[in-house]
């Protein structure tokens, strides 16, 4: 039967495909696209691998590294991409994988989800509290861009300081937000499988080898970031799209397509609570960790990475926050709520593929 886990095991042979197009030269759009295809599935497997250890290691330190490891993908393409000078294209992929989580993730959830099961409910509480969590980092990124446009002449220095100063705090609200799900009220945000840490199941994983199933992808996620990093100017001008659209729109995908497939397909067994835990978790875990950690990378390898962006992007993770924030404050969803989603990220996808070309982006 052709599922899931067979669609991403075909994807894997445009590793290799990607490796050779660079090689013997078949060109930069080529390699663009079958590294990106190549991305999709190391993805998944790095997913998968984290789990099995977190069986392994018990709740604790496997909800810290399913936290960690949540977006690697994401975090590994951006890095290169920094170092690489694309300050612009990072800063889209942080605002595109906000908005794509919030918007296409829960909106396919609870519109494929709602289909089937008419009305799904999830525990409000913790939606409120990812809600509160969403809005500090809308406010945390709006902040330095507001700086900038109230402010003549600031410096391109003083601007990094003060995003490393809010990343820092937008860090150790992420470590709160970690204690808070995994110690002091695990039980409010408990969405898995109550039985994954038993000693039979602890027995049936091979440790050692799902460790080295975890750094060989990841290994493998960094050879290919950088296939498709080194291609991108090129191949996004020939495919007629702009940075700020590939940065926003097609980046996010490539990097959360695994995600966003277990997200939907959990929300068709009726697992909402798990789904919205997916899409927005991980969309905290961007404004939370992943962004701040890339304006601290910037500020030490000598890149100007800070958290002025693009007020146009501001807009849109404000309108994806709203949005999603409006729809599951009560704690249920239903089809047309998916629907709505769907098309607010249907309506921001046009815009930035209209938006004209970004100066300074590549």
């Amino acid at each position: 039967m052709f599922n899931k886990d067979t669609f991403f095991l075909i994807l894997l042979v445009f590793i290799p495909v990607s490796i050779a197009a660079h090689f013997l030269e078949w060109g930069e759009t080529m390699v663009f696209i079958t590294a990106a295809l190549g991305i999709v599935p190391l993805a998944s497997y790095m997913g998968t691998a984290t789990e099995e250890i977190a069986v392994v290691t018990g709740p604790s330190i496997g909800g810290l590294l399913n936290a960690t490891f949540g977006n690697a993908t994401e975090l590994i393409l951006a890095f290169i991409a920094l170092k690489a000078g694309l300050v612009g294209v990072v800063k889209a992929t942080i605002t595109g994988s906000i908005v794509s989580n919030l918007l296409l993730v829960m909106g396919f959830s609870m519109l494929l989800g709602g289909l089937k099961f008419k009305e799904q409910k999830f525990q409000p509480t913790v939606a409120r509290l990812n809600a509160s969590s969403m809005n500090l980092a809308v406010v945390a990124l709006l902040l330095p861009t507001a700086v900038d446009y109230t402010s003549a002449g600031i410096e391109e220095q003083t601007l990094q300081n003060l995003s490393v100063a809010v990343a820092i705090i937008l860090i150790l609200v992420y470590i709160l937000t970690l204690l808070f799900s995994m110690k002091t009220h695990a039980y409010l945000c408990d969405v898995g499988d109550a039985d994954l840490n038993s000693e039979e199941e602890e027995q049936k994983v091979n440790l050692p080898f799902w460790i080295f199933i975890l750094l060989a992808v990841t290994l493998a996620v960094a050879v290919e970031s950088e296939l498709l990093v080194d291609s991108l100017e090129v191949a996004t001008a020939n495919l007629g799209l702009s940075a700020l659209f590939t940065g926003v729109i097609l980046l996010p995908i490539i990097g959360n397509a695994a995600e966003h497939a277990t997200a939907v397909t959990v929300a068709m067994k009726d697992k909402m609570d798990l789904s919205v835990s997916v899409a927005v978790g991980s969309s905290m875990q961007i404004a939370l960790f992943v962004a701040p950690v890339l304006v601290i990378a910037g500020w030490i390898i000598g890149q100007p990475m800070d958290l002025n962006f693009n007020p146009f992007e501001l807009v849109a993770v404000s309108v994806a926050v709203l949005v999603a924030n409006s729809i599951s404050s009560d704690g249920e969803s239903n089809w047309l709520e998916g629907s709505l989603l769907l098309a607010t990220y249907a309506v921001l996808a046009i815009a930035f593929f209209f938006h004209p070309v970004v100066e300074g982006m590549i």
